[in-house]
C-alpha cells in the first residue's frame, strides 16, 4: 500500500470517505463526529492530508504538525477497506512523519464513547493522556512518545 499527499483535487474523495468512515461513530457520539464538523477546503490549507491506497481511496491520514507534537487530526479508512491493516499503516506513517518533522511525541483524540477506537490506540502504543469536557461531548486525548 502506498501513501501519497492529497492535493485539492482530492477534495471531493476525501469528504466523501470522511462521511463514510465517520458515520458509524454518530450513533455512538450522539453528536456529529468533530472531524465532519470541519471546513476541508480549510483542513487542505492548514493540514497535511495523506492518502492511502493500493487501487484506489482506502484510507485518508489527516496530520496537523504543531510546535511540540504532531497531531493526528484524522484517521480514516473506507469502510469497505477495514479490517486491512490500513488504520494500522496509517498511524506508522505518521509516526515515520513525526520524526521527519522532528517532533518526539504524536497526539490524538477520539470521543469518550468509541471505546474500541481508544482500545486499538492503546494496541498501538498510546496511552491516555487526559479526558475534556467540550460540553457536548467528552473527548479523550492520547500520546504516543516517539
Amino acid at each position: 500500500m502506498s501513501m501519497r499527499r492529497a492535493t485539492v483535487n482530492d477534495l471531493d474523495a476525501v469528504v466523501a470517505l470522511q462521511r463514510a468512515a465517520y458515520a458509524k461513530n454518530r450513533p455512538l457520539l450522539g453528536v456529529e463526529p468533530l472531524p465532519l464538523l470541519a471546513d476541508y477546503a480549510q483542513v487542505f490549507a492548514e493540514y497535511e492530508v495523506w492518502l492511502a491506497g493500493s487501487d484506489g481511496l482506502d484510507g485518508v491520514l489527516i496530520l496537523e504538525p504543531r510546535p511540540d507534537d504532531l497531531l493526528i487530526w484524522s484517521v480514516a479508512v473506507a469502510p469497505a477497506a477495514q479490517g486491512r491493516r490500513i488504520g494500522n499503516t496509517m498511524l506508522a506513517f505518521a509516526e515515520t512523519r513525526a520524526r521527519e518533522l522532528g517532533r518526539t511525541c504524536i497526539r490524538l483524540y477520539t470521543g469518550q464513547p468509541l471505546t474500541f477506537n481508544i482500545a486499538w490506540y492503546q494496541r498501538q502504543g498510546y496511552v491516555h493522556e487526559s479526558t475534556e469536557n467540550m460540553g457536548d461531548r467528552v473527548v479523550v486525548n492520547l500520546i504516543k512518545q516517539l
